[in-house]
């Protein structure tokens, strides 16, 4: 446990890294693969050439979320108990329920009918999207408290403008209006979606360090 309160941090921005690089690096060994039209978890349909690769890779960037959660209460857990375990929870959900469970429980694109899999993979994946998609407004809740304006508007607008692209991604995902511009790219809208998700976590993760190694170099 001591280990991953040290280096925690450092592991939720490699889970970060890996798990926003894995379309692109997986896209190479998938030449049918339409990045704008068709969403990441096809990686992990039965039909996919990379498919082993993708479940794998998912789970193993979960796990790597997962063991950043000490660390990320840790950081908190001084000033606010209750922040803390939000953003810890933040974290879990995305990587068990959106990485793990997309690695453990695979989906088949072409069953007219939801089974079991996909049940779970689809509900893991919500809640977990759920957890990635509050993480910068809980950040913001905690500074704006503190008095740190800097910091509460760096998330404010980070949580504002996620939730925007997040909505576009909502939104591509309806029949009656995907039809139109931009909104029939539903590939595209997600990872647009994911990459304002993923940067809180950077600017946390690299913020802690630098607060860490600050806090040595005084020591």
């Amino acid at each position: 446990m001591t280990i991953l309160k040290r280096y925690g941090i450092h592991f939720l921005l490699v889970g970060a890294i890996s798990d926003f690089l894995t379309p692109y690096i997986l896209g190479f060994f998938y030449p049918k693969m339409n990045q704008g039209t068709m969403v990441i978890s096809v990686f992990g349909d039965v039909d996919s050439p990379v498919r082993e690769a993708f479940l794998v890779w998912s789970v193993v960037s979960g796990v790597f979320f997962v063991f950043a959660i000490p660390a990320v209460y840790q950081a908190f857990s001084d000033t606010s108990p209750i922040i803390a375990s939000l953003l810890a929870l933040a974290i879990g959900a995305y990587g068990i329920g959106d990485c793990i469970f997309t690695g453990l429980f695979s989906i088949n694109t072409e069953q007219a009918t939801w089974n079991l899999s996909t049940w779970i993979h689809n509900i893991g994946s919500g809640l977990g999207y759920v957890g990635f998609l509050f993480f910068p407004f809980i950040l913001y809740v905690f500074y704006q408290k503190q008095g740190q304006r800097e910091y509460s508007n760096r998330y404010l607008i980070l949580s504002l403008v996620s939730f925007f692209f997040a909505t576009m991604y909502g939104l591509a995902r309806i029949p009656v209006i995907n039809q139109f511009p931009l909104l029939n790219q539903i590939g595209l809208c997600q990872r647009v979606s994911f990459i304002f998700n993923y940067l809180p976590i950077v600017f946390f993760a690299l913020n802690q360090m630098k607060h860490e190694q600050v806090r040595r170099v005084k020591n």
